[in-house]
């Protein structure tokens, strides 16, 4: 008989898991706590996460040691624990199942009337942000499991009704073909985990798979004006609905305004006029985002006038081009999650309609193979700003058997610097701004502990 997850829970046995502080794996320790079920874990260090589980019952180990596992009924582990991890390798000596956390996610949302996924290489944490506010602002009382802190629901996860679940939804190793979702959206598709996926078919293979998890009476949403994202719904026997700003569109905008980088547009679907909304976030991305959860919440039956709410009540996530503060001498500092040379060329844009004087980046590629394999698409990137440093790229789960350096971009964008620390990226932009210059730092890493430098 397959595993599930269920009957450890009805039962309130002991479930361990390996890597209990990332995102999704301390959302689903929340999760499994809230319903009265003994929470054991282990992680490299103590973070806010690991302190808030543990003041929530879970006890937590900070080494990954073979005797953690004692005691435990089952074992969850994230994507990023392979087979040689002590924990693991006694796990199965013990006879301890053991389960991908992703594998955990698809079996909890079996329980939900409707499980909307939001999937894409760029765009799912802002458009689960958006997603859960809409649906919140409906009264479905939803479930949510969003990457990133959203102050909405005070955290990255929110407990709420069977009714309805919302839950970001990654590519990465194809967790997503675990899930179990009612409505799929395909916000994008593009190159990117090249460490996993072997080109751009692969991933649109894997995006099609995805789709195909919907059932006969669900819905999948799609971007109709990306040709990859269009190529992975081709043949799939559901109900499509294509969003985007193309007159071919089922759902699309209108009557669209700009001002100082913000929009407000009529959502049209199916030629009628669904909602007026007002963003609170910057961009013309943030606008498909919008149009792709305006597919997904009329569907779910949700009004229009919650969905401009729940629109209107977004003002970002966390790491989402956030604003970090003023420098002494009136210069913005931003930080923004952008670390595939398309979010940061939406992020960029967004940013030059926003008036400043100069665009300061300060960027910390992610992962060698990334960098390697968009070399050419980051440098075009990167030249839309006025000054460029470059920090080193932050590793991830590699090692640099490439050898490439921050350095090797640096000598590919005009002006641009490559400097080997935090302290000397902060201490370059406090000579470099100006007072209406924006400084951004971007990147997935630790690029964020920049800007907090540049207010003291």
């Amino acid at each position: 008989m397959a595993l599930s997850i269920k009957p450890y829970i009805e039962n309130k046995e002991t479930i361990h898991l390996i890597g209990i502080g990332g995102v999704s794996m301390s959302a689903l320790a929340e999760l499994l706590l809230s319903r009265g079920v003994p929470v054991t874990g282990s992680d490299r260090a103590q973070t806010k996460v690991t302190a808030r589980l543990e003041a929530l019952g879970a006890t937590i180990a900070y080494a990954h040691e073979a005797k953690n596992v004692e005691g435990a009924a089952l074992i969850v582990r994230t994507a990023a624990v392979h087979d040689d991890n002590p924990e693991i390798i006694r796990a199965v000596e013990r006879g301890i199942p053991v389960m991908e956390r992703a594998e955990a996610w698809g079996h909890l949302m079996r329980d939900y009337d409707e499980v909307v996924c939001l999937a894409g290489t760029h765009g799912k944490t802002t458009s689960t942000s958006m997603m859960a506010l809409m649906t919140m602002q409906a009264g479905l009382d939803p479930t949510v499991m969003v990457g990133s802190e959203l102050p909405a629901i005070g955290g990255t996860l929110r407990i709420g009704g069977k009714g309805c679940f919302v839950a970001e939804s990654c590519e990465y190793c194809n967790s997503f073909l675990r899930f179990a979702p009612t409505v799929a959206v395909v916000l994008n598709v593009e190159e990117d985990h090249l460490d996993f996926f072997k080109d751009i078919d692969d991933i649109v293979h894997s995006f099609h798979s995805f789709v195909e998890l919907t059932p006969m009476n669900g819905l999948v949403v799609v971007n109709g004006d990306d040709p990859n994202a269009l190529r992975s719904v081709a043949g799939v026997d559901r109900r499509i609905r294509r969003f985007g700003l193309g007159a071919s569109c089922d759902v699309r905008a209108t009557d669209i305004h700009e001002e100082n980088g913000y929009y407000r547009f009529t959502v049209l679907v199916d030629g009628e006029a669904y909602t007026e909304v007002a963003l609170s976030v910057p961009g013309r991305h943030n606008l498909c985002n919008a149009l792709a959860c305006c597919a997904a919440a009329e569907f779910l039956g949700v009004s229009g006038e919650a969905a401009a709410a729940g629109l209107r009540r977004f003002t970002g996530s966390s790491r989402r081009f956030q604003l970090v503060g003023k420098m002494a001498n009136g210069a913005t500092v931003v930080d923004d999650y952008a670390h595939h040379p398309s979010e940061m060329r939406a992020t960029l844009a967004a940013a030059r309609e926003m008036h400043f004087d100069r665009i300061l980046c300060a960027f910390q590629p992610h992962t060698y193979s990334r960098t390697k394999a968009l070399f050419d698409d980051f440098a075009q990137a990167l030249g839309q700003c006025d000054q460029v440093v470059l920090a080193p790229i932050y590793a991830a789960r590699e090692q640099n058997t490439i050898g490439i350096s921050s350095h090797d971009l640096a000598a590919a964008v005009p002006g641009a610097v490559a400097l080997d620390s935090f302290a000397a990226i902060a201490d370059y932009l406090r000579q470099a701004a100006g007072p209406n210059d924006l400084v951004l730092t971007m990147g997935a890493g630790d690029i964020n502990a920049v800007g907090p430098m540049l207010l003291d």
